[in-house]
């Protein structure tokens, strides 16, 4: 293992000194000049801050096209909008906008396979028709790349060139609104309990922070908010039913899957608590049902921000790529060193057995992705994750800091990070890495983002990553 290894002084992990020693020195520097600055003082200043003039304020940067009250989101009157029969009163307005995403990834396998060499390009193009403030048409297509597989040119290696994934399929179409707000006339003083907002159609489902459900699926939830218990502020009760389109634990697409979820969240005085609850019925033939849990805590302890997940699958079936049983506990912790405004955080996590995903997306890589840079995909390409994204009988974390300059234009995050198995049979690669990423943003729609990392995997030695983002905003 590698930390008996480090320990020993083993020499299969001298190689990566160079690579890491002075990742992790710049890693902890960081955390410590951040540490050492917040033991300044802290005291609020006494001089008041003037009032910021129009001239010193952000200019707002519209949508690519808005048809409607273009003044929705800027200073003035509103319009008065159209009375409907039920009593409601729309003020339809078109937005539409995106994003384009050119990257140029360099990846070092660091075993036989040739190293990777390639351009690739995304981009969402959304269409979103405001009704009210509470209902909307919205709608998406991907026209440059399409269920996991990107347009672009490979220049290594060789016998591969360039790809074409241009199409104008649906990737969401969905409308969400309020009974209440689309019915006022049923209750015209609101006093009963029928605001219950519902969404119905493709859309993004994503629980857990991702770990239970990272997926675009075609699905129905409903939602009924501000409950209130004695010694609870409000608790929200989720309904969820997904018929298409479900992406299992393995990433890929399980056309006959459907599923059914209950989701819960409280606010305390102390914590926000979640409890979720999913059970997908598939096919024996493609892994066959699954039954998934979760419960999580996010609050602040001592001016540290924690977050604490357990999560856990059931294979009803069998086991197999789709789904399996495991658990995985996780736990995020994060400050902010006063009066800085940069952030240091650790993760960590634990799996036990083999963790698995009620659904995940094509690119949304497994679910360690929220543990940090070097376990998270990047969704473009096939730039991988440093050290994995997977659970399986494994435990490890990473360390990092985030740091912010030019008035937040401009930030630097390094990280350290490492994973471990827990059994010799886990198929999770052991590692250690150290991972970097710098954006700068300009000019309100243009973001420049590089990322870089060094590995070292048990298999596979030493593996290096370098990728160049291109981000237009619009």
């Amino acid at each position: 293992m590698i930390f008996d290894a480090c320990l020993n002084g083993g020499r299969r992990y001298r190689g990566i000194a160079a690579s890491l020693g002075l990742g992790l020195l710049l890693t902890l520097v960081a955390l410590c000049t951040g540490t050492a600055y917040a033991a300044e003082s802290s005291s609020l200043s006494t001089e008041p801050i003037p009032m910021a003039t129009e001239d010193q304020l952000p200019k707002r940067v519209p949508p690519l096209i808005t048809i409607g009250p273009d003044e929705f989101l800027g200073r003035g009157n509103i319009d008065e909008g159209i009375l409907l029969p039920t009593g409601a009163i729309w003020q339809p307005a078109l937005w539409v906008y995106g994003d384009i995403r050119i990257s140029v990834n360099f990846v070092e396998p660091g075993d036989k396979r040739e190293e990777i060499q390639e351009i690739v390009g995304r981009t969402n193009l959304n269409f979103n028709l405001k009704l009210s403030g509470t209902e909307r048409l919205f709608l998406q297509i991907q026209p440059i790349n399409s269920k996991g597989a990107f347009t672009g040119y490979t220049i290594n290696p060789e016998n591969e060139d360039f790809e074409e994934q241009f199409n104008l399929d649906l990737t969401a179409l969905f409308f969400e609104g309020d009974f209440g707000e689309i019915f006022p006339n049923i209750d015209p003083e609101d006093r009963d309990a029928l605001d219950i907002g519902f969404s119905v159609g493709r859309q993004l489902i994503f629980f857990q922070e991702g770990i239970m459900f990272n997926d675009v699926i075609d699905s129905i939830g409903i939602t009924r908010d501000t409950v209130i218990f004695p010694g609870v502020i409000d608790t929200r009760f989720t309904g969820l039913f997904g018929w298409g389109d479900l992406n299992r634990d393995d990433n890929a697409i399980d056309r006959d899957a459907k599923m059914l979820g209950i989701f819960i969240e409280s606010d305390t005085p102390d914590s926000t608590v979640n409890f979720d609850f999913a059970y997908t019925f598939a096919d024996k033939d493609n892994g066959g049902d699954g039954f998934y849990y979760g419960a999580a805590a996010t609050q602040r302890i001592r001016g540290i921000n924690t977050s604490f997940r357990i999560n856990r699958s059931e294979a009803i079936n069998q086991e197999a790529a789709a789904v399996s049983s495991g658990t995985l506990l996780f736990a995020e912790l994060s400050m902010t060193p006063v009066p800085t405004n940069n952030v240091a955080y650790l993760d960590l996590f634990w799996g036990i057995d083999e963790y698995a995903s009620a659904a995940r997306g094509e690119t949304a890589g497994g679910p360690l992705g929220r543990t940090g840079l070097l376990f998270a995909s990047a969704g473009l390409g096939r730039y991988p994750a440093a050290l994995g994204s997977r659970a399986d009988d494994s435990f490890g974390g990473a360390l990092g800091y985030q740091m912010f300059f030019n008035h937040d234009l401009t930030q630097l995050v390094t990280e350290f990070g490492v994973i471990e198995n827990s059994k010799n049979k886990s198929i999770v690669e052991e590692g250690v890495g150290f991972g970097l990423r710098f954006m700068h943003s300009f000019s309100g729609r243009y973001i420049v983002q590089t990322d870089g990392f060094a590995a070292y995997r048990e298999e596979r030695k030493q593996t290096l990553g370098l990728r160049t983002e291109f981000r237009v905003q619009f």
